[in-house]
């Protein structure tokens, strides 16, 4: 009998660990050249650790409600002409549509930190799949903005960039500005890929059967979503991705409950309205909001079609925004990770204004503009979300950020809300959108020089070593 392999010895004990560790779904930190059970801190294994799963299936969750949030911009043009509704009808319902959005973001971190992660999306997704699974009913102006202003609005604001920025804290502590870059492209590059495949639909058999499509692909995701989502690492016995043996983890904090911290979403906002820092950040996204979302996104294809470019040739340039918006928004994840995210917020902004105030020549202009400016634009679709999200870690600390961040998505909804109605409204006064693009552009230009007033916390002073009952303190 070879030494230690009796099953009291040395070996069995190893063997029950492994068995125990496979079990509990630890393996995926084990590293392959150890036959004892290793740390889990090692990230630089070369099994997969269960972080990158769970970010597998968050991409797919935001790619597809990027996708639903993408159909009123095919929609607009095929209901505008089935029911004779005007723009500022279409334009009110997506103008609901992108607040509620928004301003459901804070709650929904909220109730992810109350009742778990799984449940709000699991529970999101089964409202996004009813709701546009029903939309081909809609008859009448009242249908529309209840069920894609609130419904649908609602069911989207519960997976927005929130979820990502829970799960990147949650799951990372090494790559998160990588992660959560990658994370925030799923988001808005699906909305972006979804747009050519609805429009070709639309233009093709119809608008209820490209809707019903989106609801049939939101619904074979709610069975995915519930067998691979894990709420955080500890509960699998594990350690956050790059995390080391003496690093804090969720597993090791007190409940914040029992130190008496408040996390629900208003309270959160009471605090974090005292500082400087939170208006920097929560203006400057009202304006990345406005630019994005509620312009472009809105907008775009209608503006084409002004200047004769086909609804399917205008969803392609818009495909090509999100895959340059794939690039982009990764690149500036990582690049947070290693430069100060004030000036990248600058640049990010100051270039898009550049880009609008370009718009109205390149749409007057011939191909080559418009596909120059879906590149250039695109690569700085959402590329201020990963600085914006590191800045709101380091002034609130990672426990409250993303409810803080919610908050400031929700001055991000509440800018595309408010342009996507206002660039309606003045397309049907003035017949044309320059007005809107410039003044967008604008706008962008004011946001780069406000995020150089963010104040950065002094070194071993910032919220991360506060205790979590400890206030917010004005920056």
């Amino acid at each position: 009998m070879l030494p230690g392999s009796c099953k009291g010895g040395p070996g069995g004990l190893v063997r029950r660990r492994l068995r125990r560790r496979i079990t509990s779904g630890d393996v995926y930190s084990l590293p392959v050249n150890q036959t004892a059970p290793a740390s889990p801190t090692d990230h630089r294994s070369t099994r997969l650790h269960y972080a990158w799963i769970v970010v597998a299936i968050t991409f797919l969750i935001l790619l597809v409600s990027a996708g639903v949030r993408a159909v009123p911009a095919v929609l607009m043009l095929p209901l505008e002409k089935e029911f004779g509704w005007l723009r500022t009808t279409t334009s009110a319902a997506l103008s609901v549509n992108i607040l509620l959005y928004g301003l459901t973001g804070p709650f929904a971190g909220s109730l992810m930190a109350r009742i778990g992660v799984r449940r709000v999306v699991l529970s999101a997704l089964v409202l996004l799949a009813s709701g546009v699974a029903i939309a081909p009913l809609i008859r009448e102006r009242w249908q529309l903005v209840a069920l894609w202003g609130l419904g649908i609005g609602v069911g989207t604001g519960l997976v927005a960039v929130v979820l990502a920025a829970t799960v990147v804290n949650r799951w990372f502590v090494a790559r998160r500005g990588m992660v959560l870059g990658i994370l925030t492209a799923s988001a808005s590059t699906g909305q972006l890929v979804f747009l050519p495949m609805l429009a070709r639909v639309t233009d093709r058999y119809g608008w209820r059967v490209a809707v019903l499509i989106v609801a049939a692909i939101v619904a074979a995701l709610i069975p995915l979503a519930a067998w691979l989502l894990r709420e955080s690492p500890e509960r699998m016995g594990l350690r956050a991705y790059g995390a080391s043996d003496d690093q804090p983890t969720d597993a090791t904090r007190v409940d914040a409950a029992e130190q008496g911290e408040p996390l629900g979403a208003v309270a959160v906002l009471r605090a974090a309205a005292s500082t400087r820092n939170f208006w920097v950040l929560c203006v400057s996204f009202f304006v990345c909001g406005a630019s994005t979302n509620g312009l472009i996104g809105a907008h775009l294809i209608p503006a084409a079609h002004d200047h004769g470019i086909p609804e399917v040739r205008a969803a392609s340039l818009l495909a090509l925004m999100g895959l340059c918006d794939l690039v982009g928004t990764t690149a500036a994840g990582w690049m947070s990770d290693r430069w100060d995210s004030r000036w990248l917020l600058a640049a990010y902004y100051g270039l898009r204004g550049l880009s609008l105030l370009f718009l109205p020549t390149a749409l007057a202009g011939a191909e080559p503009s418009l596909v120059l400016f879906a590149v250039w634009y695109g690569l700085d679709w959402i590329a201020t979300v990963p600085p914006t999200l590191r800045l709101a870690n380091e002034a609130f600390g990672r426990t409250r950020a993303p409810i803080v961040f919610g908050w400031i998505s929700g001055g991000h909804q509440l800018g595309a809300a408010s342009i996507a109605l206002v660039a309606g409204a003045l397309r049907v006064s003035a017949g044309r959108y320059d007005w809107a693009f410039l003044g967008a552009g604008m706008l962008c230009i004011g946001a780069a020089a406000l995020s150089l007033a963010f104040r950065r916390a002094p070194a071993g002073s910032t919220p991360h070593g506060l205790p979590l009952a400890a206030p917010l303190h004005p920056a």
